[in-house]
């Protein structure tokens, strides 16, 4: 029998937005591999399962250890947090499968990511063209994260921001959104959603105009609205252009 890998996306952390297919995978499987805050989330709910735990930027040496397990004859899990296809795990294994030339087949979960999740808790922000793009510069050079950011608000797409602010990046959202107000005024819609899906959500319903003054850090996804997005009763919501009767 071929050996094969899941890779599997948990969802933002709440175990209630872990999608069935994920669920059942991981019930089957001896071994669940992954970062280890993504590991904590859910080894409660998956006792009696061998857990292999490693640090950020440990990414390749966790597709290694899992190739490693699979060609072992382990049955076993890489895990993401959101979506596994999205910032996730799902490439740099398929890449790592694939340089090994092993006949190891991977098959990839999909799962509720945290634009989705910051999205529900908002309102409906992200009901027209958007675009996500991460302030991490570690695997992206910042130059082109900007011209990405400078291409979609011009482009009018809604924005969803990812790692917006670290502790060694704590200019890079200001940027962003200097470059975003040469498309957009002031009071366009902004989301903060802190832990989304989690127990310590937070959430607050901002403007380009003040959006700085809330905490945001790297829990954090901000969602910045198009031109026609507005708020009601508290909720940004981006029309698509539906008449109403």
């Amino acid at each position: 029998m071929t050996p094969k890998i899941y890779v599997v996306g948990i969802g933002p952390g709440d175990p209630g937005e872990m999608t069935p297919r994920a669920q059942k995978v991981l019930e089957k499987v001896e071994i669940i591999i992954g970062y280890r805050t993504y590991v904590d989330l859910i080894k409660d709910n998956f006792p009696g399962k061998e857990f292999i735990r490693s640090g950020m930027t440990e990414e390749v040496e966790r597709c290694e250890t899992a190739l490693q397990k699979a060609l072992e004859g382990k049955n076993l899990a890489l895990i993401s947090g959101g979506d596994s296809g999205i910032y996730g795990m799902a490439g740099i294994m398929l890449e790592v499968v694939n340089k090994s030339g092993q006949p190891v087949a991977v098959e990839i979960i999909p799962g509720v990511t945290a634009a989705n999740a910051a999205a529900a808790v908002l309102g409906a922000p992200i009901m027209h063209d958007f675009a996500v793009i991460s302030l991490s510069d570690r695997l992206t050079p910042l130059e082109l994260i900007y011209k990405r950011i400078e291409c979609a608000a011009a482009g009018d797409f809604v924005i969803c921001l990812y790692n917006p602010k670290s502790k060694s990046r704590t200019g890079y959202l200001e940027t962003a959104r200097k470059i975003i107000l040469k498309y957009r005024n002031e009071a366009t819609p902004v989301g903060i959603v802190r832990n989304a899906a989690r127990e310590d959500e937070t959430y607050q319903v901002a403007t380009l105009e003040n959006m700085l003054d809330f905490e945001i850090d790297m829990f954090t996804v901000v969602i910045i609205g198009n031109s026609q997005t507005y708020i009601a009763n508290g909720r940004m919501i981006t029309p698509r252009g539906y008449k109403m009767f």
